[in-house]
């Protein structure tokens, strides 16, 4: 058979499309991104502005990986994401003028077997399971947006792979935070950054790295985890009755918001730390649920509704339009794509560079606009995320994009604006 010679760009679009169409595994490449009789390769060739004359197997994309390693796809995603700064497009999410980071670990691949000497051993009663986790820094945009902007992978280091048992120290979601900020700041160095995150970061390892790296931060708060901190807090509470702001939406939901400043703190090395505190009493049909913070934002009565929303809050959007969709959709974050460990990563990255461009894509301007015209919403017109997807690969299979739609000049003009009421 003659040698084909694919072109990178067209092998990175292969590869993100797996994804942007919610494939769900390698194998459907084959089947739904299938040449002939359809669209597809004249597309996709319009997409990657390349002249193939034949689309790839699933195994070209695994090849070329393999080749390439995961780094280039890491640096896309930032890539990206800078393009997105400088477009102004997600300012209307900023929190006294900083962008919102959420962090959280997810699991990415689980084992009943070793996988390979990376792996993370967590011992059950009747078996033993052998995972790869991911720690995330997901930007917290308008209207629900959640964009991957760093990854660190949670994994066990080769110079711990001769040994075992106890003697092997188990790499954890705060070790990879001390990676993964340095990251961040390498990636974008002047931007202005909030991070948000739940009790775990409430520690003295994290206050750290955010006064080394410039951060801000929002952190949940519970009593079990700073207990005296947080018996401070509740008595200095009652001696500011004046720090309140009652709130109640046209739902009838009541939120009353309370702060204090200066709470005093020594972590586990001996440092001091001083920060603000807040707490949010929501009652939602006589049910009272109490959400508190640590915060070094500034807090008054003009300012704790924002924290508490936009950089409280709104972490849970890195859980819910985060992981949760890419493991329950035909992103399918959960599916060992590959059992080569830095194939896995590159998979990853591209797994999350398609779901920026879904989001944006989902709930920008442009899907509401062509909405309008039929007088519904987007998700009116088509159901469900899922119907919209199937509808995405079938225009790509069936129909001769206009060449309007692949112009860098038409596309320049394009303004994407989200809805944040």
């Amino acid at each position: 058979m003659p040698l084909v010679v694919y072109d990178k760009r067209f092998l990175i679009w292969w590869g993100i499309s797996l994804y942007l169409f919610q494939l769900g595994s390698r194998r459907q490449l084959d089947f739904d991104l299938d040449a002939r009789g359809t669209e597809v390769l004249n597309n996709l060739n319009r997409l990657a502005q390349t002249q193939q004359e034949t689309r790839p197997v699933h195994d070209t994309l695994d090849h070329f990986l393999g080749h390439t390693g995961a780094a280039p796809y890491a640096d896309l995603r930032s890539r990206m994401m800078r393009r997105l700064f400088r477009m102004r497009c997600l300012e209307g999410a900023r929190l006294q003028g900083r962008y919102v980071l959420a962090l959280d670990a997810t699991g990415h691949l689980a084992f009943r077997r070793p996988h390979c000497p990376h792996c993370l051993v967590y011992r059950h009663e009747n078996y033993t399971s052998y995972l790869h986790q991911v720690l995330e820094a997901k930007l917290l945009g308008p209207a629900g947006l959640t964009l991957s902007m760093g990854s660190e992978f949670i994994e066990n280091s080769d110079s711990d792979a001769t040994l075992s048992g106890e003697s092997r120290k188990q790499d954890c979601e705060l070790k990879a935070l001390s990676r993964l900020l340095p990251q961040i700041r390498r990636d974008f160095p002047q931007l202005l950054l909030c991070l948000a995150g739940d009790s775990l970061y409430a520690c003295g390892r994290m206050l750290q790295l955010a006064k080394e790296y410039h951060c801000n931060y929002v952190l949940t708060f519970k009593p079990g985890h700073m207990p005296a901190v947080w018996k401070d807090f509740q008595g200095l509470l009652e001696l500011c009755p004046e720090n309140t702001l009652e709130r109640t939406t046209p739902e009838g939901v009541s939120r009353v918001y309370r702060w204090v400043h200066g709470l005093s703190y020594q972590d586990d090395q001996g440092r001091s730390w001083r920060f603000n505190a807040l707490e949010c009493k929501e009652t939602v049909a006589g049910q009272t649920t109490t959400f508190a913070w640590i915060t070094d934002l500034d807090v008054d009565v003009r300012k704790v509704e924002d924290v508490a929303t936009k950089g409280g809050r709104q972490r849970w959007h890195i859980e819910n339009q985060g992981f949760n969709r890419q493991k329950n959709s035909g992103l399918n974050l959960e599916h060992a794509f590959s059992t080569d460990p830095e194939l896995l990563k590159a998979y990853y990255y591209l797994l999350q560079i398609a779901h920026i461009i879904l989001q944006i894509f989902e709930v920008g301007s442009l899907l509401r606009a062509v909405a309008a015209e039929y007088g519904r919403t987007p998700r009116q017109l088509f159901g469900s995320l899922k119907n919209l997807a199937r509808r995405l690969v079938e225009a790509f299979r069936y129909i001769h994009l206009s060449d309007k739609a692949f112009d860098p000049a038409h596309a320049s003009g394009i303004q994407v604006r989200f809805d944040t009421s």
